[in-house]
């Protein structure tokens, strides 16, 4: 089993950017752009390494390779995107990847891209680039070919290599399990072995609803391979296990006016088997609340308001400063009963809320965190 911490400083150590390794300060898939560009990457990953994996590191200075590390990325249903718009589309995991000098709530992005031996294009148009429009990796940059590809293993050996290096033994298990456990002593850290061999550590602030025990600031971690399964500072979750399963399902925190309410969002159901793999799978459960229209274009209307406000830097009431809190959650709920500008509203509102306060671009975060998900599901 690969210690994924392992393999990003082995890559960062001993390779620059090259025909099976890619790295970036961050991406963003919040626009087309953004979106189109790491499309990019990945057909020119593929294609370039059609019989050994390839890997993008996120979070990583690109002059002196130094670790900053990125927020936590939770986006399961990534590989919607890529099977949306590639043909032959590799399978892609993105894993989030803790190291010590960072804050709880930053990781490292780590992009694996497996290899299928077959062309990857793309299979429609996105951003400035065509359909059908295939790219492949020259030295530190993905290129768009214009000739006949031919396919060729060059690096299997080499990637191979970096791989067995960065194999997982007991003594960074061990090190991985004393570490979650003092780092977060004050979140009642637990930990549990699953079939003798993988090790799952979590942690969070409990409390008890209805006979039911909910956790918040939920920290899970899959030992064995460095991986942050989950992670949250505005969520509760509910956690479940047995012999063979973990599950956890999340909730959110929404409503209009301050009567808000816990909405199941989505499960997360590890599967622990016994020949040393495990699966992870996902399920949406989200159903959005229901608003009568003429309550929700008041509160859109008043949200527009706010927004013209927070663009001239006006200064706010007390009951401003409440309807701004509340500001990314309504217009998410405003998207979800069919209007159609509220989610561009929330993208304009963006840097105002980040200028504004650090918690209010929490919450705008989370806003767009829970669009993603349904938005892929």
């Amino acid at each position: 089993m690969i210690n994924k911490r392992l393999l990003i400083k082995h890559l960062l150590a001993h390779n620059d950017e090259n025909s099976f390794y890619d790295k970036k300060r961050k991406i963003t898939l919040s626009y087309k752009e953004g979106k189109a560009k790491f499309l990019k990457h990945i057909c020119a990953l593929s294609n370039s390494n059609p019989n050994n994996n390839s890997y993008i590191i996120i979070g990583v200075d690109d002059e002196d390779n130094h670790i900053v590390g990125v927020d936590f990325f939770d986006d399961s249903k990534i590989q919607n995107l890529i099977n949306a718009y590639l043909e032959h589309p590799p399978v892609v995991n993105y894993e989030n990847i803790p190291f010590p000098h960072l804050s709880n709530d930053k990781v490292v992005g780590l992009v694996t891209i497996r290899a299928i031996n077959k062309i990857t294009s793309l299979r429609r148009n996105i951003w400035k680039y065509q359909a059908h429009s295939v790219f492949f990796r020259e030295g530190s940059m993905s290129m768009p070919n214009n000739k006949q590809l031919d396919l060729k293993d060059t690096n299997s050996s080499t990637v191979s290599a970096i791989e067995n290096h960065a194999q997982n033994n007991i003594e960074h298990t061990l090190d991985g399990v004393f570490d979650f456990l003092k780092s977060r002593q004050d979140f009642a850290p637990q930990y549990k072995v699953f079939k003798e061999y993988f090790v799952l550590c979590w942690s969070g602030l409990e409390k008890k609803n209805k006979h039911q025990n909910y956790y918040s600031r939920v920290d899970i971690a899959l030992i064995n391979e460095q991986v942050r399964l989950f992670f949250s500072t505005l969520d509760e979750v509910t956690i479940t296990y047995d012999d063979n399963t973990f599950s956890i399902i999340e909730y959110v925190n929404l409503g209009l006016q301050g009567a808000n309410k816990y909405c199941q969002l989505e499960e997360t159901l590890i599967n622990f088997n016994n020949n040393a793999s495990y699966t992870i799978k996902t399920k949406l459960l989200f159903i959005p609340p229901q608003y009568d229209k003429k309550i929700l274009h008041h509160v859109y209307n008043s949200n527009n308001a706010l927004l013209e406000q927070l663009k001239i830097d006006a200064p706010l009431n007390n009951h401003q400063e409440f309807d701004l809190k509340n500001l990314p959650v309504t217009y998410l709920i405003c998207h979800l009963h069919g209007f159609d500008d509220a989610i561009s509203k929330l993208e304009i509102a963006k840097p105002f809320l980040k200028k504004y306060s650090l918690e209010v671009y929490q919450l705008y975060k989370e806003a767009t965190r829970i669009l993603r998900k349904i938005k892929y599901s």
